[in-house]
């Protein structure tokens, strides 16, 4: 039976499978004995760490500065020089970090030197205190310096590097008196590899695979073979979605959700077509800038609309704006640069050469884009995936055949004639109305019922929630085919009813009929009942059986005070004698209080045409009853193009045209949306201000976008926007990009950076371990095209990163942190990797990439405590 070492060492959630103690904290590393000590390696990163906050040119206490060799030599206020080349024993510097008493230690605060900086700065006065640059002018800090590739140092074991990185590495070793380790068991080097490259665990097929495969190039044909897995692109993601601060939500109080995952799905898919690092950052950057940019570069610039938005009622928009600004100056500095150029927000930075100024040029950079912590996620583009894209490329050929055909039909003779009849039949049943004149009214309810001099019933008195109106009135002889009831507005306030609110609602209508001669007033049918307007949930045509809702018009809405008739139409015309009585019950819904008719009235009709079209807007009204040769050419155009809405002659194209106007419509309504970054335009340019301490509402000096003047300079032919940022970000010149994130590589396979403080390059960061090999992985990046796969096989691929992760106990107490790299990595691994592994052992690991994100179970009533209503 085989043991599956992949579950053993999953459970264990290590990376290699070789037993060894969990690294110590990081520290100085020690200069071996008798070799010579470097000022620019060694000495410099320590003093602007932990001496210059103190002692530089705009801060020197006691009058001491040490960021110059003159001004150390020299001394301060004590008259004492700091330095005494040669003497360590005579050196105040010496002194005052050997001190135990708090008064007289240096630094003042923070933690002591270590034995062994304080040992390094005695060895390095001891030889002279050698200071390069003769301590006429400032030295530029190291990583501000552009990298120029080094030559590979001689070792003394040719035979053993794989690659230039082996070479700096085994030199190192021979400086130290080490040999590196042999390679990793091939087991535990294809686990290694395989987790480093994709996040997953090799399957046993691919283990017996690679034990049985004893050629030269098995393991960079493993190599290959995992670059080019889809997984890569995943596992490479997520560090890169950290920097980014991807989350599906927004952040702050509601913290509603957001689809940003097309634009994780875009880091995955660049990383896994390897698209070069350049080309990933510009548009990441600048996507939306680059001339005729695709959907894919839109989606790219998802990385800066990834900060907070806070949609909390109250907030000032401009506020959050500016808060998400300066995150994106920030983060592009940290990411790309490695350097807190944060601190400059509110004065000039105390320890890297950055001035407040500077901040807010680059600043200004940012300051264009749409986005404003609105309520939504705006600016905002759909996403279809590539068979939506099909279907809508498909829908909207079909709905441009249909306009066109239906623009064809519509411009026939004959419809022109159909309207010409429309127009007519529509003026005789807007004009062919009789008003009534009422001989009775009466309110059972008790509201008091008068007549006014237009004929119209006014209630006036109480107004009891459910009231009912009998009106009675003579009828014109003759014939009769539908009646109207006009609700008009009345009083100050305009109402429509007798509501506290102004409106009514009308639960039923009852009509009925007695001629002069008939011994009983007899019903009348309906066949038909339209309104002009009505309350959405409510249906008019309850008007004719009194079950249910029937009409309603709020008041509070002034669009339903301009067409507010219901217009009934007989079962069958009637032929009336004179002196023929009409009685009319009107019942109100008594499951609204008091929303009861204020001022109505009366009409009847002989026109086969009873009322106006429903639909007809009442602007459209006034132009069906002017004279044709009245109309203007937009009242005509408007006329005819509602006309066709309606035409009989057109419905089925206007039924197909529908149709597929709806799939259309429902289609759009599934296609994922993700917010990107978008340029205003240049009539919309914001002006951008220096801060007083950082306060948005304190604007001081105007600026406008540049870089800072220690770095790289900005190129003349880059425009002054995000484009141009991005590009100078990614020029070789910049002496730190390639530097940084090749640190950031090898990070994620060593554990800890060549220079340990992966975000701070700057002058309080900590020093590179091999500082040559650093400038060797940034140029060779460079001089590959910024080839991301070409690099990780580079690192990978080198006898570095195949040694053995076992440790002597003499090795462990010599380089604890394994800083020296005189052993194979050894990593505990990511949450991500622990739950990836679980699943692939058991065989429950899904391969789908992409799509949206998936929530993890969390507590009931969680999001309680929010107004996000999410679950």
């Amino acid at each position: 039976m085989k043991l599956n070492w992949s579950i053993v060492f999953a459970l264990l959630g290590f990376a290699a499978g070789n037993p060894a103690t969990p690294a110590a904290a990081a520290g100085s590393e020690p200069v071996p004995a008798g070799a010579t000590v470097d000022f620019q390696r060694d000495v410099q990163p320590l003093l602007e760490r932990r001496c210059l906050e103190c002692h530089d040119a705009r801060k020197n206490k006691g009058s001491l500065r040490l960021d110059r060799r003159s001004a150390a030599l020299q001394g301060g206020d004590s008259g004492q020089p700091a330095i005494v080349p040669g003497q360590s024993a005579a050196s105040l510097l010496i002194h005052r970090v050997s001190r135990v008493d708090s008064d007289e230690r240096m630094p003042p605060k923070g933690e002591r030197l270590s034995p062994t900086e304080i040992n390094l700065l005695k060895r390095w006065i001891d030889q002279g205190a050698p200071w390069p640059e003769s301590g006429t002018t400032e030295r530029v800090h190291w990583a501000y310096v552009p990298p120029k590739r080094p030559p590979l140092p001689p070792v003394k074991n040719p035979r053993w590097p794989r690659n230039a990185i082996d070479h700096f590495i085994l030199a190192r070793l021979d400086r130290e008196g080490l040999e590196p380790s042999p390679e990793a068991d091939r087991a535990v080097l294809l686990r290694r590899v395989s987790l480093d490259l994709t996040g997953l665990p090799p399957t046993l097929e691919e283990l017996d695979a690679f034990l049985a495969d004893r050629h030269e190039g098995a393991y960079e044909k493993v190599v290959d073979r995992l670059l080019a897995s889809p997984a890569h692109g995943e596992r490479w993601a997520r560090p890169w979605l950290d920097l980014a601060r991807y989350a599906d939500t927004q952040g702050f109080e509601k913290d509603n959700r957001r689809s940003m995952w097309p634009y994780r799905d875009w880091v995955i898919d660049a990383l896994n077509r390897n698209v070069p690092f350049d080309q990933f950052t510009i548009e990441q950057l600048a996507g939306d800038l680059l001339p005729g940019a695709s959907q894919a570069q839109l989606i790219a610039t998802g990385f800066h609309r990834n900060t907070m938005t806070n949609t909390e009622g109250g907030t000032d928009n401009e506020e959050f704006r500016h808060e998400a600004i300066v995150d994106r100056v920030n983060t592009t500095f940290a990411v790309w640069m490695g350097s807190t150029f944060a601190c400059a927000q509110c004065h000039n930075h105390k320890y890297d050469p950055f001035t407040m100024r500077e901040y807010y040029r680059f600043y200004a950079f940012f300051n264009q884009t749409e986005d404003a912590d609105y309520d939504d996620e705006r600016p905002t583009m759909k996403v279809p995936t590539p068979e939506q894209a099909k279907q809508l490329t498909a829908l909207r050929a079909e709905i441009r055949r249909l306009e066109d055909a239906f623009k064809a039909a519509a411009s026939r003779d004959e419809i022109a004639q159909a309207q010409r009849e429309w127009e007519s039949r529509t003026r005789r049943a807007l004009t062919n109305w009789e008003t009534l004149d009422p001989i009775e009214f009466v309110s059972e309810g008790g509201a008091t019922l008068s007549k006014t001099l237009s004929k119209s019933i006014l209630a006036g008195g109480i107004n009891p929630s459910n009231d009912t109106y009998r009106i009675t009135a003579l009828a014109p002889a003759g014939r009769l085919t539908g009646v109207r009831l006009e609700v008009l507005e009345t009083g100050e306030t305009k109402a429509l009813g007798r509501h506290e609110k102004g409106g009514f609602v009308l639960k039923h209508l009852e009509l009925v009929v007695k001629p002069p001669t008939a011994p009983a007033a007899r019903p009348v049918a309906f066949r038909s009942v339209a309104a002009d307007s009505s309350q959405k949930g409510f249906d008019v045509t309850n008007l004719l059986s009194g079950t249910g809702e029937g009409w309603a018009v709020a008041a509070a809405d002034p669009a339903q005070r301009v067409r507010r008739s219901a217009y009934f139409t007989l079962a069958e015309p009637l032929q009336l004698p004179a002196a023929t009585t009409l009685t009319f019950t009107l019942r109100h819904s008594d499951r609204h209080p008091g929303a009861n008719l204020m001022r109505f009235r009366l009409y009847t009709t002989s026109s086969d045409e009873v009322g106006p079209p429903a639909s007809l807007p009442a602007e459209l009204r006034s132009v069906v009853l002017a004279d044709t040769a009245a109309r203007t050419d937009q009242q005509a155009a408007r006329l005819r193009e509602y006309f066709q809405s309606v035409a009989p002659e057109l419905a089925p194209l206007r039924e197909q045209l529908a149709a597929r106007r709806k799939e259309l419509a429902d289609l759009d309504a599934t296609i994922p949306i993700t917010s990107v970054l978008r340029e205003l335009p240049a009539d919309k340019q914001r002006t951008t201000h220096m801060l007083v301490r950082g306060n948005f509402l304190n604007r001081g000096e105007k600026v406008t976008p540049g870089t800072p003047a220690v770095l790289h300079p900005f190129p003349a032919g880059y425009p002054s926007n995000r484009l141009g940022m991005a590009r100078w970000l990614v020029d070789t010149n910049n002496p730190l990009t390639a530097r940084v994130i090749m640190n950031r590589f090898w990070e994620q396979y060593f554990g800890r950076g060549l220079v340990e403080t992966v975000e701070e390059f700057g002058a309080q960061g900590e020093p590179p371990s091999h500082p040559e090999l650093l400038d060797w992985l940034a140029t060779e990046f460079m001089r590959v095209g910024w080839d991301m796969k070409a690099m990780h096989k580079v690192i990978v691929m080198s006898a570095t990163y195949r040694q053995s992760a076992r440790v002597t106990p003499e090795l462990l107490e010599r380089d604890p942190n394994n800083r020296l790299l005189a052993r194979g990595p050894r990593v505990r691994l990511e949450a991500e990797m622990i739950r990836d592994q679980a699943l692939a052992v058991s065989g429950l690991l899904s391969r789908k990439i992409g799509g949206p994100s998936v929530m993890p179970p969390q507590p009931e009533g969680f999001w309680q405590v929010v107004y996000s209503g999410d679950k």
